[in-house]
């Protein structure tokens, strides 16, 4: 179960980094006109550098067995899907909200969608061997 989350965890990264590249390929944080669904610099760069830490500990567990760096990932793992629900709320109201112009661009929806469950299963795998890992 903890290959299966380490590749769930690395393909969800994988559309995050496209996602992100997509976005500042199409202007970033210059394009973003209104403050509403303005996507905040920090947030936008805490989320990955979070995840990847997360991702490293992931890393660091399997190799060596170590239960704490199991529950360190998942522990980042919250925080990081805590990050990703407030850039998809800004996304959804992006996307056809009242305070909409045009920041949703950056990010197709399958994209996002494909990231948000993978996400997911990521965090259920990780919570799943982490509590087996303590027992």
């Amino acid at each position: 179960m903890g290959v299966a989350a380490l590749l769930a965890w690395s393909v969800t990264a994988a559309v995050g980094a496209y996602l992100l590249t997509r976005w500042w390929g199409r202007g970033g944080l210059r394009r973003q006109a209104t403050k509403v669904t303005r996507y905040p610099l920090l947030l936008l760069t805490a989320h990955p550098f979070t995840a990847l830490t997360g991702l490293c500990a992931w890393v660091v567990h399997l190799l060596g067995g170590h239960p704490a760096f199991a529950w360190v990932a998942f522990g980042l793992l919250v925080l990081v899907a805590f990050q990703g629900f407030l850039l998809f709320t800004r996304w959804l109201v992006g996307r056809g909200g009242r305070h909409a112009r045009g920041t949703e661009d950056g990010f197709p929806r399958a994209a996002v969608l494909t990231h948000g469950l993978l996400a997911a299963v990521t965090f259920v795998l990780v919570f799943a061997t982490a509590l087996r890992m303590g027992r």
